[in-house]
């Protein structure tokens, strides 16, 4: 084993001075000698690096918050019409898609005999509107994948469910092609982009048990309080979900910054 040793410069074979003169002194390596103790190596300190977890995102979103949602479902209950509803059977958080795949929060509303979907502002906690469709007009119930044209610039990924009404699959062409129309004939949900991170609220987030409790209430609906001149019953089926956009920019700008949510933005919200 080598180690290192000091030794003077110039020793007495060829005369060298002593300590007081002579040069530096310098290392040598002498085999099986123990040398002096390097000095340790200095401790580095580890770098701490943030990364936004889901539980960190989830404060974002206002309906996230404590006591948020339960207020939001006690006002929604007041709009719902006992002759006309019945009992509120379920409530969900939903993001609804519509047919220009712009994506946008809702509160959903399984009551005896209607779907109710509301657009909630879960910041200054307001219900904004309310839409009611009747389960017994409820005639398809599609479960898939999202589909879009070989040519779209803007697509997305996932499940979702398309409920359609008045035995029309599709709209118009001139509904189709204005991104504000509300004479479509269907809705499309899928789940909330925080459903799995916090476990109180995953419960009212869960697509598949969505699916389960609407068509239960929907074939309730058709058999206890069918529409007269029709015939009654809903098709269930699993099919992909076509949303005809193209360029798509408009949905592009609102699913990138979340407009379609009550969520903090710096230092405001909306």
């Amino acid at each position: 084993m080598l180690q290192l040793r000091d030794a003077a410069e110039g020793g007495e074979g060829d005369g060298g001075g002593d300590g007081d003169g002579g040069s530096p002194a310098a290392a040598v390596l002498v085999p099986g000698e123990a040398g002096p103790l390097l000095p340790p190596r200095q401790a580095l300190r580890p770098v701490s690096v943030r990364t936004a977890t889901r539980g960190g995102r989830l404060r974002e979103y206002f309906v996230f918050r404590p006591g948020t949602i339960e207020q939001a479902v006690s006002e929604i209950r007041a709009v719902v019409l006992p002759a006309e509803d019945g009992e509120v059977q379920s409530v969900w958080l939903l993001a609804e898609i519509d047919h220009w795949n712009n994506e946008k929060e809702r509160l959903v509303l399984i009551t005896d005999w209607s779907l109710l979907i509301c657009k909630y502002n879960f910041i200054s906690l307001q219900c904004q509107h309310v839409t009611r469709i009747a389960l017994s007009a409820i005639d398809t119930i599609s479960v898939g994948q999202f589909e879009f044209p070989s040519k779209s610039l803007n697509k997305r990924e996932g499940v979702g469910i398309r409920i359609q009404w008045d035995k029309q699959s599709r709209a118009s062409f001139i509904n189709r092609w204005n991104p504000w129309s509300t004479s479509i004939p269907y809705v499309t949900f899928t789940e909330h982009p925080m459903a799995d991170a916090d476990e109180k609220v995953a419960s009212l987030c869960l697509l598949e048990n969505f699916k389960t409790q609407l068509i239960q209430a929907v074939k309730k609906a058709h058999k206890e309080s069918p529409l007269p001149g029709r015939a009654n019953g809903v098709l269930v089926l699993e099919r992909p979900l076509l949303i005809e956009t193209y360029l798509g920019l408009m949905s592009f700008i609102n699913n990138e910054a979340k407009l379609g949510y009550s969520m903090t933005r710096g230092k405001i919200g909306f």
